[in-house]
């Protein structure tokens, strides 16, 4: 990965993306920006679930970026869903180029507690990190303070570091942040 480009989509309640572009480069040692794109929404929400279909979303993604190194992601508010599942907090093209990420139950408000934004941006962080590491082919981890491990609750995420362990820094032949 080389590039990452961050692209808004639909309503923001904080500017994530900025965050993310000062945080992301650190952590993955890649350069981001900022890109504005018209990505509509309407065609994937479902009145049934009142979400979002993320995959869908995620194709949209896919003719963004002009290289081949150019990696992608969208930053969203809105609730999202894969059929099989009530929600997600994001998905990615394993080994693929894109990725897309929701805030929507990544803050405290949504759980009926105070708005904290330094949480919900470091929650977003981890998310990010999190896609943006399936884009690079790994898997979910099995060590519970790893990015890549599986988060079923945003308790799942609070309790992960914002980087890869040793072992997932191994296979992606970078040095640990650990």
């Amino acid at each position: 990965m080389q590039n990452i480009l961050l692209v808004n989509i639909g309503t923001k309640k904080q500017n994530v993306a900025d965050f993310l572009s000062f945080s992301l480069p650190g952590i993955l040692k890649a350069s981001c920006r900022v890109v504005e794109e018209n990505i509509v929404l309407e065609p994937y929400y479902s009145s049934d679930r009142r979400q979002y279909h993320s995959t869908e979303i995620l194709k949209q993604l896919l003719p963004l970026g002009s290289e081949a190194k150019d990696h992608v992601l969208g930053i969203m508010d809105e609730d999202i869903y894969i059929p099989i599942l009530t929600f997600v907090f994001g998905e990615a093209q394993l080994g693929g180029r894109c990725a897309l990420i929701s805030g929507h139950r990544l803050h405290q408000e949504f759980y009926g507690l105070p708005e904290d934004e330094s949480l919900y941006l470091h929650r977003c962080e981890k998310e990010a990190v999190h896609e943006l590491g399936h884009t690079l082919g790994l898997k979910h981890c099995d060590n519970f303070e790893c990015v890549m491990r599986y988060a079923n609750s945003v308790a799942d995420i609070d309790i992960k570091r914002n980087v890869f362990c040793p072992s997932c820094s191994q296979v992606l032949g970078i040095p640990s942040l650990w």
